[in-house]
């Protein structure tokens, strides 16, 4: 990310540094006739469903499990998606043979329908199916949570990135790079961000969290596990 921001910097720079004193009518066309650059992000959420038609051996493998002595008795999947859009007007001024174009950047980001997934021997009404869903929705809720903050996070850099200011390139080029800066840059960046939701998620599966299932509803989970190891990770 750090090479391509620099890039479209050097030249923003290298237009500017003859004029620092004074703008160019052509910095004058730019700056105070095309629209400002604009950073729009949208999050969304789409909300979840249940389905407890898999065995809890089956859930196992889907989240693959390595321990022989371990199993799955929920999981909750999902899949983050991140969009960007790249639009902007544009001026070309012969006499210096620079561009300029305002980037209008829409950023999109969402979460595939959730679906959390509960072993069917565990049918909803009982103790440990009622145990199971609430750890789970933990899991939702923490998606769901930080799907904000990461707009929030990603809005903030965008806006100190452009500072409603036009950027200024060679002829045929302006575009192109920014396109550069949003493949190799920004769009990795977003994801990554994405991601640290991971190590939360990971949080909520503590051993205390395992052994708390394991004794849960007068022990009927392990019944129910015939006598098996207390549960995985989701």
């Amino acid at each position: 990310m750090r090479a391509a921001v620099c890039l479209i910097l050097a030249l923003a720079s290298a237009s500017g540094s003859a004029l620092a004193q004074t703008r160019t009518p052509f910095q004058v066309r730019c700056e105070d006739t095309i629209s400002k650059t604009v950073s729009v992000l949208t999050a969304q959420q789409n909300g979840y469903s249940i389905d407890t038609h898999l065995p809890y051996r089956a859930l196992t493998a889907m989240k693959g499990v390595a321990r022989s002595n371990a199993f799955v008795l929920g999981l909750t999947r999902t899949d983050s998606q991140v969009k960007i859009a790249l639009a902007g007007p544009m001026l070309f001024d012969p006499v210096s043979g620079y561009e300029c174009v305002a980037p209008q950047i829409g950023v999109s980001l969402t979460y595939a329908p959730v679906i959390i997934y509960i072993g069917r021997e565990f049918p909803p009404g009982t103790c440990a199916y009622d145990e199971i869903l609430k750890h789970e929705l933990r899991h939702m809720k923490t998606y769901m949570d930080h799907l904000p903050r990461v707009e929030s996070t990603v809005r903030a850099a965008l806006a100190k990135r452009f500072e409603a200011r036009p950027l200024y390139a060679p002829r045929g080029t302006a575009k192109a790079a920014l396109a550069r800066e949003i493949d190799t840059g920004w769009l990795p960046y977003i994801k990554a961000e994405m991601r640290k939701v991971e190590t939360l998620q990971a949080a909520i599966d503590s051993p205390q969290e395992y052994a708390r299932l394991g004794k849960a509803c007068n022990g009927e989970i392990q019944t129910i596990l015939a006598g098996k190891a207390a549960p995985a990770g989701k």
